[in-house]
């Protein structure tokens, strides 16, 4: 068996890499010209694009949204559900998002468009640093936010239209240590009382048989969908809903960066906050961060291991060797998570998927491209390995040497824990002050935005439609308290 392009068992080495002090500056904006992704580049794609670059600026707003990624766009779809829910059409809501550049361009629009929430995976860990109770949650938000978007997806009747797949995933596990940590959680979550009977663990023998991989694993249920799609859909679901319930309106400004945000001292103004842009400053009382790993541009205090840390992904499309038959439908991900890949649905005249692969990060340690926020190139020892990648986990079924028909990157927003920020931005050298009054965050998914990212946003939209009605916010049972900003203060 060929040796695999990649370093193996380094996830620890990263996450040393990632918690070590560093002095760093504040995020940029994101870069103007980035690669072209097929999510986003694909004819057709995106509708959404360039809305609101031009024209009118919308001045005023209750909430402003800073970012059109899946954080960004899921909260204005629950702010207009629950305001729709409340019935309160006496003083609809004005409701802005922001986009730097175009419609759900940054990692939402370059991610490798799985939808598979973790079953044991990180449960001693998580366990470890903070208690099982939490482990539990962690597991529970992540099924809980799979089956939210599964379900409205199917509800509308768009399984097709956005590439909604449910074709499991099977974890690979490359090596001993990987075996004994994977057999280790599923224990652990078993015995505090996870349902762990859906996931099925498979000998070297069985996945040879199926899959054509010499490698032990485990699988389980998954989905892969198309990400911009379901934010576009998310988008139009958020902004119809607030119309016909005559409870808010919802706006969206591509191509609008906000450079800076400033407290309004006028004691006579209704808002609180000016959002700069170069399009003219937008008046707003509350003002949700959805920027993942650009937040601290805006938040300097959320700069560095403290906070969260730009990191560049890269992924190729690159086509099969076989049918769809031979290579199936699964998804997979393999070597601590690093990489992830599936086959795409065949498109008319097709007979061999399109398969997205991701990862490769480890190939550049010891910086695994923390840091670094510029997805306008792609790094070649990265595209290396991932051209490598699949021929030696899966002999016959990709061509060696075979160019990628699409490669990109996107920076994703990690943090030393893995756990998102989610709440209202607290200053931390004084948590007392009212200096981010009205300023709330959900960012920092560390990769792993999308089984998490629809139900956070549903959190911290309640926060805000909380307080701004004057009610008191009761935290949902699924959601990790870890992640609540309060409980962030020491990191």
């Amino acid at each position: 068996m060929a040796a695999l392009p990649v370093p193996l068992n380094v996830h620890a080495q990263q996450q040393a890499t990632l918690a070590r002090p560093v002095d760093s500056a504040p995020a940029p904006l994101p870069v103007p010209n980035p690669t072209k992704s097929f999510w986003i580049d694909t004819p057709g794609a995106n509708p959404l694009a360039k809305e609101g670059s031009q024209g009118p600026l919308t001045a005023d707003a209750d909430i402003a949204i800073i970012g059109s990624g899946i954080s960004g766009v899921s909260a204005a779809y629950h702010f207009s559900r629950l305001l729709a829910e409340s019935g309160d059409t006496s003083k609809p809501l004005k409701i802005i998002i922001l986009e730097a550049r175009d419609f759900c361009s940054g990692a939402t629009g370059r991610n490798g468009g799985h939808l598979t929430a973790a079953a044991f995976e990180e449960f001693t860990a998580y366990s470890t640093s903070f208690g099982t109770d939490e482990a539990i949650r962690a597991i529970a938000l992540e099924k809980r936010t799979v089956s939210e978007i599964v379900n409205l997806v199917k509800q509308t009747g768009n399984e097709t239209a956005l590439d909604l797949v449910s074709g499991g995933r099977v974890n690979l596990l490359f090596t001993e240590p990987e075996v004994v940590q994977a057999k280790l959680d599923f224990e652990a979550a078993k015995a505090a009382g996870i349902d762990v009977s859906h996931v099925d663990f498979l000998t070297k023998e069985q996945v040879e048989k199926e899959y054509g991989a010499s490698y032990p694993a485990f699988r389980t249920p998954g989905y892969n969908i198309w990400p911009l799609k379901l934010v576009t859909h998310l988008y139009n679901l958020g902004k119809t809903t607030g119309e016909n319930s005559s409870t808010s309106s919802l706006h969206l400004h591509t191509n609008t960066p906000v450079t800076a945000i400033a407290a309004i001292s006028d004691a006579t103004s209704a808002r609180r906050w000016n959002l700069i842009t170069p399009r003219g400053p937008i008046a707003a009382s509350y003002v949700l961060h959805a920027t993942n790993a650009y937040a601290s541009h805006l938040l300097p205090h959320l700069r560095g291991p403290s906070g969260i840390v730009p990191v560049r992904g890269q992924i190729i499309a690159t086509r099969a060797a076989v049918s769809e038959q031979i290579l199936t439908r699964s998804a997979f991900t393999g070597n601590e998570g690093f990489e992830y890949w599936f086959p795409r649905p065949l498109e008319p005249g097709q007979t061999n998927p399109l398969v997205i692969l991701g990862g490769g990060r480890e190939a550049t340690k010891p910086t695994f491209e923390l840091y670094v926020t510029d997805d306008s190139t792609v790094n070649s020892a990265v595209g290396d390995a991932l051209r490598k990648f699949l021929p030696v986990v899966f002999p016959g079924k990709y061509e060696d040497n075979k160019e990628p028909e699409m490669e990109w990157s996107g920076i994703m927003g990690f943090t030393k824990t893995g756990d998102p920020f989610v709440g209202p931005i607290i200053d931390r050298a004084n948590p007392e002050s009212t200096a981010y009054a009205g300023q709330y965050i959900s960012a920092g998914f560390t990769g792993h935005g999308m089984p998490r990212t629809f139900s956070c946003a549903e959190a911290v939209a309640q926060m805000m439609v909380a307080d701004i009605q004057g009610k008191e916010w009761s935290i949902p049972e699924w959601l990790p308290r870890h992640h609540l900003t309060e409980n962030r203060l020491g990191e």
